[in-house]
């Protein structure tokens, strides 16, 4: 009887230890060895992954692994670069905290971008859809039924070549839309189109042409305008109601007091925005949650700065660059093309600056030229899979009208 209860206590013990050093285990404490021996240690965990895939972690400039893979270390801050051949590096400080799992995700650009051509006809006045899906753009090269409007489809459609995406919408037989100014309605169905000198009057003309279909008649809006807008205006407005009404009241009484909103992230989660007054933030999640980007943040704001606030983390971050030398109130109410966008993942912004394509992290860190051969100032979109941009560009020949042209970034 007692040797059952000794084998019975001696099963429990290893079953107990077997828990305690499996639980230990996930906690991330490891054997380390020291100066002085091994000794038992709490670690926090380094997450890294990379697109692509099968890039080097290097650790302090160590290499320590491979993407996509967890790696174990001791509490404190780590200079983390992660290298791939053809590509450039990415690389961020990183502070590694005890049982906590900290990310490192890059999103690597080929050193060698492909340069592929859209279009061959000659393009002007590009605008893109507040979806990010389509490119409204004139032609005026052609004959009048070949000159007009073009939306370029961006959406997936791998039958297709880049060169044939593209689908005429209006024309010149009716009036000279190869020559009008194009604006998006808010829901990307529609387009104003604004002819200086209309060939039916000689005077300023003002169409709403449907994205969707070829335009026979288009329909005459010069009368009226002042009415679409303001309904247009209102869609927007309401969009933005929205999309407030959707946050907690401490977080749209901080926005509402402090931000000029410039854009909304795809997937909402982020605000790009201009500092209305010089204020500092208060932590709308307090205490502050554990496991998010490590990078300092900034939540004394000063007027007409810069910033990316992160909802989901309540992190605020500026961003210190200025594109192109566009001043506040062009970030704010940019006409055409904005000079600051961000990427489709959310997590990065396009701008341009000293006459190059930049794309950096959300929170200020890894700046990388991607392009910097020719191209028309702050005529830059990405493709709604972020693989790669399209530009207009006259491949630096001013004896021809340029193109648009897609810069390959995987």
């Amino acid at each position: 009887m007692k040797k059952q209860l000794v084998i019975y206590f001696l099963i429990i013990l290893f079953l107990g230890i077997t828990t305690t050093i499996v639980v230990l285990y996930g906690r991330g404490y490891r054997f380390i060895q020291d100066g002085e021996g091994i000794e038992v240690a709490g670690t926090g965990l380094l997450a890294a992954t990379s697109i692509p895939e099968g890039a080097g972690i290097y650790v302090n400039g160590h290499l320590t692994s491979a993407t996509n893979t967890t790696v174990n270390l001791r509490p404190g801050e780590y200079d983390v670069r992660i290298v791939k051949e053809g590509y450039f590096p990415w690389e961020k400080k990183i502070t590694i905290q005890k049982e906590v799992v900290s990310i490192a995700s890059a999103l690597l650009f080929s050193t060698t971008p492909k340069l592929e051509n859209i279009t061959d006809s000659g393009v002007s006045n590009p605008v893109i859809d507040p979806s990010g899906t389509q490119i409204a753009f004139t032609v005026a090269s052609q004959s009048a039924r070949r000159n007009g409007v073009y939306i370029l489809d961006m959406s997936s459609r791998p039958v297709l070549t880049l060169q044939s995406s593209s689908t005429q919408i209006s024309d010149d037989t009716s009036d000279i839309f190869s020559q009008s100014l194009l604006s998006w309605s808010p829901d990307g169905k529609e387009l104003i189109a604004t002819i200086s000198a209309s060939t039916k009057v000689g005077l300023p003309a003002t169409y709403i042409v449907s994205a969707e279909r070829f335009n026979q008649i288009p329909q005459d809006v010069t009368q009226t305008i002042d009415a679409v807008n303001l309904t247009w205006q209102k869609q927007k407005e309401d969009k933005e109601r929205s999309q407030m009404l959707g946050l907690k009241a401490k977080l749209r009484s901080l926005i509402s007091e402090n931000f000029k909103i410039i854009s909304w992230s795809p997937n909402e989660a982020k605000i790009l925005y201009l500092a209305s007054e010089s204020a500092t933030l208060p932590l709308v999640i307090d205490p502050p949650l554990i496991g998010t980007n490590t990078t300092a943040e900034n939540r004394s704001i000063e007027k007409d700065g810069i910033y990316v606030y992160d909802i989901k983390e309540d992190k605020n971050f500026q961003i210190n660059i200025n594109p192109s030398g566009i001043q506040p109130k062009d970030l704010q109410n940019p006409s055409q093309s904005p000079p600051l966008t961000w990427f489709p993942d959310s997590k990065h912004l396009i701008f341009v600056e000293d006459r190059k394509i930049n794309i950096m992290e959300y929170d200020g860190t890894n700046k990388t030229v991607v392009y910097a051969g020719p191209f028309m100032d702050n005529y830059v979109f990405p493709w709604p899979d972020g693989s790669k941009l399209v530009i207009l560009t006259n491949l630096g020949n001013e004896n021809i009208t340029p193109n648009l042209y897609t810069i390959g970034l995987k």
